[in-house]
Order: C-alpha cells, then structure tokens, then sequence
C-alpha cells in the first residue's frame, strides 16, 4: 500500500510521486498521513541531497479530496487533524536544508497550490492550470496557502487568486513568479532530473542551507537571520568540501589577474 505517494531513493535523488491519479491527486485522509511520513524519512536521511516532487496522471494535485470529506461523514475536528498532517509534512519539508524541484502538469487547485509552493523551484508544464476554488465551496485556504502564495507572487496577486474565481495559465504563472520555468510537456521530466542533478553535482549541501535560510528566514526577525547566516557560513567554511572550492576559486582568481 503507498497510500497514493510512491517514493524512490537513489544516488542521493528523492523522487515523492503522488499516485492517485483517478482523483487528480487529491489528498485523503490516508495520504495525509503518508505525506508527513514521506517529509519525515526523506529529510532525515542523510544520504539524501535532493527531492524530486512529481505526480502521475492528467493533473498535479486537486488538493484535498472533498468528494472524500463528504462522502465518509467526516467532522470539522477530522479535517483539522488531517490538515494538520499535510501541514506537518509542508513544514518539515519547507525547514529541511535540502532543496526540493516541482514538475508540475494539468490542474492545480487549493491547496494543490501549497503542496507545490513547498518546492523551492517548480517547473510547469505548458498545460497547466492555476486556480483557487477555495471560496467556490465554501471552504478557507489551507496546506500552507495564505502563506506560501503571497511569499510566492505578492499579497495582491494572491487576493486576486482567492477573491475572484480566476484561472492561470502556465505563462501568467510564470510571469506573477508563481513558477519559475514553463517548458513543452514533453520536456517536464528531464528538466527537472536536470535541475535535481546539478545541485547533486555542485555544492550540495550549499544548496540546501540556502533554501532553509530563505524559507524559514521569512517568518524571524532580521537580527535572526544575520545570526544564521553569520552561523552558517562559518560552519559551511569549515567543511572540506567549501575549502576545496574557495582554494580554486582563489587560484583561478589569482592566475586571471597575473
């Protein structure tokens, strides 16, 4: 049983699938609770430098499964508990140093929005489609929306998504910053492997404080954040990977003005 999110380790890649293509990769109740489990083994593995977020299907992720919440007689109190799961999960994935690419095809709806902003860089393929819905059925954002989407593109551009019942395209996402890439559907996959396996290949560890510092950078103070970086430049400078790349750096520096 994956409970609708497959996960495959190899070479310090993570690859997080949601797998539950017939519901558009909406969250229920049981892949609420994978999606933390997954957060927590991947990002407490040491050998793992990297992560992959993907889905299988027509769309990326419909967000929760409200046909679910209505057809089991579930409670106020059990949405919570599951919306406190997925949020579990966003957050320890979102703290992690360790930097997370997104590929992104079809719909992405609610709190679809959240699960894909938990990546630091996200590619969209030219099919997909950006939307709230949130308000259509009378519900509140949730998954990490009310804040990874105004981080993402800006308070108002956010209003607009949750007020007015508007739709993006991939190139108006990618021009409100709420993608960063959009490339032929074709190409999704391999633009991400690609990008995955440059931060495997440089500096990985790099990569990944950089990602923690501006993630959770956003919500200290700035004195806070002068402390970590100060901190964590220092604890970076004295591992032997920094000190094999400042030492060339230095000597191409200094072979160019010779």
């Amino acid at each position: 049983m994956t409970d609708g999110i497959l996960l495959h380790v190899a070479d310090g890649l993570a690859r997080v699938t949601f797998d539950r293509p017939a519901s558009l990769n909406a969250m229920d109740f049981p892949m609420a609770r994978r999606w933390r489990e997954v957060a927590q083994q991947v990002t407490a593995d040491p050998a793992v430098g990297a992560v992959i977020l993907d889905a299988t299907g027509p769309a990326f992720c419909a967000g929760g499964d409200v046909v679910a919440m209505a057809t089991t007689d579930a409670s106020g109190s059990e949405v919570t508990e599951t919306a406190e799961a997925i949020h579990d999960g966003i957050r320890t994935f979102v703290e992690a140093p360790l930097p997370m690419v997104a590929a992104v095809q079809g719909a992405v709806a609610g709190g679809g929005l959240g699960l894909m902003l938990t990546a630091d860089y996200v590619v969209a393929s030219e099919n997909a489609r950006f939307v709230s819905r949130y308000a259509n059925i009378g519900l509140t954002p949730d998954l990490g929306v009310s804040t990874l989407l105004p981080a993402a593109i800006g308070q108002r551009r956010a209003l607009q998504l949750l007020l007015q019942d508007r739709m993006l395209d991939a190139a108006e996402a990618r021009d409100w910053g709420l993608v960063a890439e959009v490339v032929a559907s074709g190409d999704v996959a391999a633009r991400v492997e690609a990008i995955a396996r440059f931060w495997l290949d440089g500096a990985t560890a790099a990569f990944g404080q950089a990602t923690r510092l501006v993630r959770v950078g956003a919500g200290r103070t700035f004195a806070e954040n002068l402390a970590d970086e100060a901190a964590t430049i220092g604890a970076a400078f004295d591992t032997p990977e920094a000190r094999a790349r400042v030492a060339a750096f230095a000597a191409r520096s200094a072979k160019g003005s010779a």
